[in-house]
């Protein structure tokens, strides 16, 4: 979730209200581009594919920032030139090249705007990459967990004394006063609950299903009262969830599922 994606600014639509009409003062397919002054770098292997201070992130309506990069700070020597062409009705024709690096080779992974445009003339001269086409990200001298991190995308992790219920199948499982609260750019109120409010006996181990959230960390899943997967937890969270490891947040879109966070 991001500015250009799920309830963002920039979305078809958006939260929140703004003092002038949005659908009337501007297309319906918005784009915003922003200076990124972080360290870049991508690799595939071990090798530095890209390396830049001078970044600018592209959000378009419903796709999340794309980072975008002079064409100079690509290693050149990792580049070849391919007959691929794409059009876009909204920045033009792009060209793109392939990348090679330490015996691996990614089809058509960096792509650029030779010719851009009116509307987006200050995309010549730079260039992207595909995300899943590199190994990995690092900014700064971080190694970057999963993918490159939303500037305006943030996670906040409260404490919190408001009543949280939880059924499954409509039967209660857990009951709290005490739960901590995950507020998440683009997302709804996640409640996150300690095993000791939680039926005794009601949580097992899942199917060993794992996802992984560059602002919170890698998720385990849970089986809850005979629900495969039905929870998850950050038992080694990044520093901004850390206040909510160990704890249990319930998958509101698992069928039988139902969280109800009072006032």
């Amino acid at each position: 979730m991001s500015l250009s994606t799920g309830t963002g600014p920039l979305t078809g639509s958006p939260a929140g209200a703004f003092n002038f009409d949005l659908a009337a003062a501007s297309p319906a397919h918005r784009i915003y581009f922003a200076a990124d002054e972080r360290r870049i770098r991508a690799l595939v292997s071990d090798v530095t594919v890209l390396d830049t201070s001078r970044a600018r992130l592209l959000y378009e309506t419903g796709i999340g920032p794309r980072v975008y990069a002079p064409l100079e700070d690509y290693a050149q020597e990792l580049l070849t030139p391919t007959d691929t062409t794409s059009h876009c009705p909204f920045k033009g024709d792009a060209s793109y090249w392939t990348i090679a690096a330490a015996g691996e080779v990614r089809e058509d992974a960096l792509w650029a705007y030779r010719n851009p445009l009116p509307e987006a003339s200050w995309l010549e001269g730079l260039a992207a990459l595909y995300p899943n086409k590199v190994d990995a990200w690092v900014v700064e001298e971080d190694r970057v967990f999963a993918h490159l991190r939303d500037p305006f995308h943030r996670v906040d992790v409260h404490e919190s004394s408001r009543p949280v219920v939880v059924r499954i199948n409509g039967r209660e499982i857990a009951s709290t006063q005490r739960p901590t609260l995950v507020f998440e750019t683009g997302l709804p109120v996640r409640a996150y609950i300690s095993r000791l409010d939680i039926e005794p006996g009601a949580v097992s181990a899942g199917s060993g299903k794992r996802t992984v959230c560059p602002y919170k960390g890698q998720a385990d899943y849970w089986t809850v009262a005979g629900l495969t997967d039905a929870a998850w937890s950050y038992e080694a969270p990044l520093p901004e969830a850390v206040r909510a490891q160990g704890l249990l947040s319930f998958d509101t879109a698992v069928d039988g599922v139902e969280v109800a966070i009072g006032q």
